[in-house]
């Protein structure tokens, strides 16, 4: 077996892989590395249809120009940028900075609407709608 070297992994991955690794018969460091490979091979081969992928990725086809497993193979790439931008920051803080109210759950789950300027107020059903520059 080679060599391991420990790491981290987002929380979400590494209850993914407990989870799948025991319907797959594999511990979730199993699972991980299983991905880790898998991806790594998929990433390696530069196919005529993986180059179509990386074109829609930037914008230069329309994902109506692939095929399904093509498509599949762009939304599961994006899923995964969105997830890894998420974790890198606050979308809140950058829209705050820009002067643009937001919404989001807080703690307990209540809707919340957040101000540019830091206030922020519960969301009531059949309120009046807030505008952008959070008036």
């Amino acid at each position: 077996m080679a060599a391991t070297h420990p790491t981290r992994v987002a929380a979400d991955i590494a209850e993914s892989a407990a989870r799948v690794g025991r319907l797959e018969s594999r511990s979730a460091a199993q699972q991980i590395d299983h991905w880790a490979r898998l991806g790594r091979n998929i990433s390696m081969h530069q196919t005529a249809a993986r180059r179509r992928v990386e074109a829609a990725l930037v914008g230069e086809l329309a994902l109506t120009e692939l095929t399904a497993e093509e498509r599949l193979v762009v939304h599961a790439e994006l899923d995964v940028a969105v997830a890894e931008a998420a974790q890198a920051g606050s979308f809140g803080e950058v829209l705050a900075g820009e002067g643009i109210a937001t919404v989001a759950l807080d703690a307990d789950g209540n809707l919340v609407a957040y101000g540019p300027d830091g206030t922020s107020e519960p969301v009531v059903a059949n309120s009046p709608a807030r505008s952008a520059n959070g008036a």
